[in-house]
């Protein structure tokens, strides 16, 4: 999930969301994205819109403020528990 958000501060649809990831080394199946989309959508921390461009309509997804603020809240969770992991595997030299 903090991947998917973290893609989200600009307005994506699920092809583009899921090649951004792939890029990062992150690789999601369709069957997984599209229902966290949904989740988080009705979770109320995306925002979307169909826009018609170029090809057919597409579902544009975005982080809105409650998105921005669980985003701010799983950074600091991940980043302290990166920081923990990275103290158990230095050990501590006994």
């Amino acid at each position: 999930m903090l991947a998917v958000l973290s893609q989200l501060r600009q307005a994506q649809y699920g092809y583009s969301l899921r090649q951004a990831l792939a890029q990062r080394g992150m690789s999601i199946e369709e069957g997984t994205l599209y229902p966290l989309l949904r989740r988080l959508e009705g979770q109320g921390v995306l925002a979307s819109e169909w826009r018609i461009e170029e090809g057919p309509p597409r579902r544009y997804y975005r982080l809105n403020d409650a998105g921005e603020a669980l985003l701010a809240e799983l950074t600091v969770s991940w980043n302290a528990l990166a920081a923990t992991m990275a103290g158990l595997l230095e050990g501590d030299g006994k």
